[in-house]
């Protein structure tokens, strides 16, 4: 649950959005137009999710990152089997909604099909935007499955069909370090070595029948580069007043800005403006942590909607950091722990109630430099068995803890989720 800190590099510029993987147990004894108010609905429930979990994980001390889109895209490949209070459990926690067309009662049969159709469309424009060239996007999902285990149709047909996860099977009992190679293997390919080892020795074993798998990869520039030669180091103040001397990149130019008695708000684009970094900053240095406690998915649309493109004095450190975490206490302790008991019932994976999720493990790193941004996660869900107005020319100096996102503009999802409290670390 910590976050760790390696050295900076200078000349990559990478954004990945983290794998996530889903891994089962048995347990022993369209029309666009028509589509659009789906999207919309799935986009808002994901950030509503994306920003309690932040809530949840900002407990901690330390550095923090992790990708809110990952988590969301490996549990919606699990919510496809899920069924019962199973499935409304995992609906309420992660902000799905039970309908994504107003035209179907709640409650329908084809509520899921919905919701996982409007999903895809969100993965399928991210893939299609990704092709063009100025940067490069990709996301990519895999099933991983028992052989011979007997996984009904209709719901490999579904998770192929909206988030293109084809079948592959393997043999967890037999060969289980096998098949955690083979998957991990899959993780730092589509992560571009980035996330190694995802999935520990012991997390797998021999009652594993399923891992789903999703990688979101983005390398790209900033629209406005740093240069290097500005860059200088300079003081940054820790929440306990300490301050340490970090890599500050410095520019002076056109970005959109907004600011209120207690923080400041700046967006930084990538290449072609579809994607960006929005960076808050408290105005007192150790002001994170009481802050940390109003963002909430209306507040941030209400800051985001206020930025305004003028001239800012931009300053923020160079960053590298890699976080880890075990997710399932955290996702019971929100609501959903059916889904992690005996209780639960993911009999629309293979029609019996013999399915549980164990573990939910998710990894995440990035490295944030003058060129852009570099950054991967990965996600893993393990399922065993049962036993005020600015000044003219304002200056945006991050010298002091800080939270950062980095956003599809064109969706409005939140990719990714970081809160810097030491560069260094």
């Amino acid at each position: 649950m910590s976050a760790l800190a390696v050295n900076m590099r200078t000349f990559k510029c990478v954004i990945m959005v983290l794998v996530a993987l889903v891994s089962i147990a048995g347990m022993c004894a369209h029309n666009e137009e028509a589509e659009k108010p789906g999207t919309e609905a799935v986009v808002k429930g994901a950030n509503e999710f994306a920003l309690e979990l932040y809530a949840k994980l900002s407990e901690q001390e330390g550095n923090l990152f992790f990708s809110p889109y990952s988590i969301s895209t490996a549990l919606a490949m699990t919510y496809a089997g899920a069924r019962g209070r199973t499935e409304t459990q995992m609906a309420d926690v992660l902000h799905f909604p039970t309908t994504v067309n107003t035209k179907l009662p709640s409650g329908s049969t084809h509520d899921q099909k919905r919701f996982h159709s409007a999903f895809g469309t969100i993965v399928k424009a991210l893939n299609a935007r990704g092709k063009k060239g100025a940067y490069e996007l990709t996301v990519a999902n895999a099933l991983w499955g028992q052989k011979r285990y007997g996984f009904l149709r209709e719901f490999l047909e579904l998770v192929e069909t909206s988030y293109g996860g084809k079948l592959n099977e393997v043999d967890f009992i037999r060969t289980t370090e096998t098949a955690r190679q083979m998957i991990n293997a899959w993780v730092e390919k589509k992560t571009r070595g980035k996330i190694r080892d995802l999935i520990a020795k012991g997390v797998l074993n021999t009652l594993t029948r399923l891992v789903l798998t999703n990688a979101v990869y983005f390398k790209g520039n900033w629209a406005k580069r740093f240069e290097a030669d500005s860059t200088r180091d300079g003081p940054f103040t820790l929440l306990d007043g300490k301050k340490i001397n970090v890599p500050m990149m410095n520019q002076t130019g056109e970005f959109k800005y907004m600011e209120t008695e207690d923080f400041q708000g700046l967006e930084l684009a990538y290449v072609d403006e579809e994607l960006s970094m929005i960076i808050l900053l408290p105005k007192k240095f150790d002001g994170l942590t009481d802050f940390g406690k109003t963002i909430t998915g209306e507040n941030l649309s209400n800051w985001t909607a206020e930025l305004r493109e003028q001239e800012v004095i931009v300053s923020i450190p160079k960053f590298k950091m890699t976080s880890q975490f075990a997710l399932a206490e955290v996702l019971k302790s929100m609501g959903m722990t059916d889904a992690f008991s005996a209780d639960a019932d993911f009999s629309g994976m293979n029609g019996k109630r013999d399915l549980f999720i164990s573990a939910v493990i998710h990894k995440a790193y990035v490295d944030v430099n003058e060129e852009g941004t570099e950054a991967a996660g990965a996600t893993a869900v393990v399922v065993g068995v049962t036993a005020v107005r600015p000044e003219p020319t304002p200056v945006f100096r991050a010298d002091h803890p800080f939270v950062f996102f980095i956003r599809d503009n064109q969706s409005g999802s939140i990719l990714f989720i970081g809160r810097v409290m030491n560069p260094k670390d």
